[in-house]
């Protein structure tokens, strides 16, 4: 039977096509061999990221951070029993062995679990900076004088641990490309940004205003580094490289941005419609390069503002209660129309960007 008779098959009817397949069809004249490259390289791009969340994954992230908790926020006072240079060798033989795992899991194609073991190895090093400045009496004087203080206690003495923690993820990311172990990444720079504030303002105590201005600064620039990432990631031609290593710097970069922004104290209306603005500007924001981490937080702003007003208008008013109910249902109903027209609006929204940063809204 000649091909022209052969039925196509239905469009929801699964086919395996494999790389030798394309290769056929390149040799054949169906696609050229660039075309057949690309196509190869995104749906080997689509085969690293999970298609969706589910109870296995679930798993892997309880029992991941279970592990790396106990490395780092529910270390206890008895590792100190075994000395510096005792804690030293315990953390480089989980560190090893970590990598050693995650690099079997990534070869066998379980990149999340890869993920988890990576960063737990990561996360590690502060540990291990630790032990070593403590060992050789290098540890300044006058400050937290155990390891477990270091998630919970401000302090411009932890900037060792923590640039050797960047320089190490680093390292780690550029060998692995593994999109989880960003997460220590952002959450080091978070801890950056508040004991860099309390290093400048150590003299004269601490500066809660400074440090939350600090916080602001910091957020700014990680979101720029996350939108450096993320184009480059979009860009990049190896389907490795076009993980999402952004989420995680996007999430500690809003937090850190909004919660600097949002700790301002004005009595000046005009500056809290400034604010009321610039969180509208989150909400679309995050709908034109596809971030809902923005549009989140930027909604709450805005809540936050129309809920201040509607307090200062309707105060010992009857009227506040009613009008607080029309205000949340004017919320769902605004979230019912957006749904219904989000694709619109992303498309709409891209549009305004620039282009340099048109990458950002593609898929």
């Amino acid at each position: 039977m000649s091909d022209e008779n052969t039925p196509a098959p239905e469009r929801s009817q699964r086919l395996q096509i494999d790389w030798p397949r394309l290769q056929a069809a390149a040799q054949a004249g169906d696609i050229s061999p660039e075309q057949a490259e690309r196509l190869w390289a995104r749906w080997a791009g689509d085969a690293i990221a999970p298609a969706r969340f589910s109870f296995t994954h679930v798993l892997y992230y309880f029992g991941g951070l279970l592990a790396i908790g106990a490395m780092t926020l529910f270390m206890t006072l008895g590792w100190e029993l075994f000395g510096a240079w005792g804690v030293l060798l315990l953390s480089v033989g989980y560190g090893v062995g970590a990598v050693a795992v995650a690099r079997h899991l990534q070869g066998r194609g379980l990149h999340i679990p890869a993920g988890i073991l990576a960063t737990l190895a990561v996360c590690l090093v502060p540990l291990a900076a630790w032990s070593v400045q403590s060992g050789l009496g290098l540890w300044p004087e006058g400050g937290p004088d155990s390891y477990r203080d270091y998630h919970r206690l401000i302090d411009w003495r932890w900037l060792t641990l923590e640039l050797l923690t960047l320089a190490a993820a680093v390292v780690m990311l550029w060998w692995l490309r593994l999109p989880f172990m960003v997460m220590p990444v952002a959450v080091t720079l978070w801890y950056l940004n508040m004991d860099v504030a309390h290093m400048l303002t150590r003299q004269e105590g601490f500066d809660w205003e400074f440090t939350r201005d600090v916080s602001l600064v910091f957020g700014l620039a990680t979101c720029a580094i996350a939108v450096w990432v993320d184009l480059r990631c979009r860009l990049a031609s190896d389907p490795r490289d076009r993980q999402d290593f952004a989420f995680w710097l996007y999430l500690f970069g809003a937090i850190m941005f909004w919660c600097g922004l949002s700790f301002r104290e004005s009595d000046s209306e005009l500056s809290k419609l400034g604010y009321a603005l610039i969180n509208v500007v989150l909400v679309f924001l995050g709908a034109a390069i596809a971030r809902r981490v923005f549009t989140v937080f930027g909604a709450i702003g805005v809540a936050g503002y129309v809920g201040y007003l509607s307090y200062k208008v309707f105060a010992d008013s009857l009227l506040f209660p009613f009008v607080l109910t029309l205000l949340g249902l004017g919320f769902v109903a605004l979230g019912i129309w957006w749904q219904r027209r989000e694709a619109r609006i992303h498309a709409r929204l891209a549009g305004w960007l620039p282009t340099a940063l048109s990458p950002l809204a593609e898929g």
